[in-house]
C-alpha cells in the first residue's frame, strides 16, 4: 500500500491550534495519525514583506485519495488566510505501518 500513503505537512499558529487541526482531522479519519512539532522558527514573505516567527508543524499521515478532503477540512478550521498543507508520497517503508495509515482511514 505504499502508493496510497501520505505524509501531510501543515504549519500552525501555535502548539494549540496544531493539536485542535489534528484531533479533528484523525476523529474524522481523513488521517491515521497527527505529529505536533513545537515550536519551530519560520521565516517567509507575506503581503510584500519578510517575517518571522514561531509556529508549530504538523505531520499527518494519511491517503493519496484523501487529499482534497483533508486540505479543505484544514482550511476550514485554520487561523490564517493561506494555510501551508503539503502533501508528500512515502516511497517506502514498514509495509505493517503503512497498511495501518490506509486501514485507520478505509472507515471514510
Amino acid at each position: 500500500m505504499t502508493d496510497a500513503a501520505r505524509f501531510v505537512y501543515v504549519t500552525a499558529t501555535d502548539r494549540v491550534e496544531a493539536v485542535a487541526i489534528g484531533r479533528a482531522l484523525v476523529s474524522e479519519r481523513l488521517a491515521a495519525c497527527a505529529n505536533v512539532i513545537d515550536p519551530v522558527a519560520s521565516i517567509y514573505w507575506w503581503e510584500g514583506a519578510v517575517h518571522e516567527g514561531a509556529e508549530a508543524v504538523l505531520v499527518l499521515k494519511s491517503r493519496a485519495d484523501l487529499i482534497a478532503p483533508l486540505t479543505e477540512r484544514i482550511k476550514a478550521l485554520h487561523s490564517y488566510d493561506c494555510p501551508c498543507v503539503v502533501a508528500l508520497p512515502i516511497d517506502a517503508g514498514n509495509p505493517a505501518y503503512l497498511d495501518w495509515i490506509v486501514a485507520e482511514t478505509s472507515s471514510r
